[in-house]
């Protein structure tokens, strides 16, 4: 069920049926030139309409904003705070919690550390409140990664790189322009640069030119199965 779709006396109806509600969260962030800045969110929300397809939940609009270090220099990239990331978390799910939704599923197209830690540090405060909520906070990257890097022919493939490339190509081959050019920034760790773009100028980072539709189509299905064993078990 498509929350932001379906009307209150819809809502109380799916209550009957289910007591899970699935967050997609995103970003607005640069994706090397070929790619949209919504790319994040684009992989996330469309992963979990399929997944609703199969599953009994509710699908929440994405948040569509996101905390973004290495990109926030360049282009596009629109970044918030962890802390509003965090409270805006902590207020969704308390207010949906008290609508009956007791299982959460916290899902990120955006991998981050300082996004997802986020997101943990929330889950956290809410068990440790709640007593009978039950939250699982996840980004695809994380429990897909062994297989997705089988599929992909680039080494240490990553952002905007061959995998989220075929990804876009799967999901909205219309707004795929062209393909950037193969990169691998080199951050001078463990220093915290500010000029970020002066070690990654194409936003780029994997070699965008061995995507292809048809291995986009087996990371969904791939991202589709392993999110629905985390529902089933987050149910259990």
């Amino acid at each position: 069920m498509l929350l932001g779709e379906i009307t209150m006396d819809e809502f109380k109806r799916g209550l009957r049926k289910t007591k899970t509600m699935i967050i997609p969260y995103g970003t607005v962030e640069e994706h090397g030139k070929h790619l949209p800045l919504s790319t994040d969110t684009m992989i996330a929300e469309e992963c979990l309409r399929r997944v609703v397809q199969k599953k009994r939940a509710f699908l929440a609009p994405p948040v569509h904003y996101g905390v973004c270090t290495s990109t926030r220099m360049h282009p596009g990239t629109i970044t918030i705070r962890p802390e509003t990331l965090r409270m805006l978390t902590f207020d969704i799910v308390r207010e949906a919690y008290k609508k009956g939704i007791r299982n959460f599923l916290l899902i990120s197209g955006h991998g981050g550390g300082l996004h997802m830690n986020a997101l943990k540090e929330v889950a956290e405060e809410l068990v440790e409140e709640i007593d009978d909520l039950k939250i699982a906070v996840l980004s695809p990257w994380d429990i897909c990664w062994e297989e997705i890097s089988r599929i992909a022919e680039t080494e240490n493939d990553s952002h905007a790189g061959e995998i989220e490339t075929s990804l876009i190509l799967a999901l909205r081959p219309d707004l795929v322009k062209g393909r950037s050019k193969e990169e691998y920034p080199r951050f001078p760790k463990p220093l915290v640069v500010r000029d970020k773009l002066k070690y990654w100028k194409g936003g780029v980072w994997g070699d965008p030119g061995k995507a292809s539709k048809e291995k986009g189509e087996r990371v969904i299905d791939l991202v589709v199965e392993r999110i629905s064993e985390v529902m089933d078990v987050l149910e259990k």
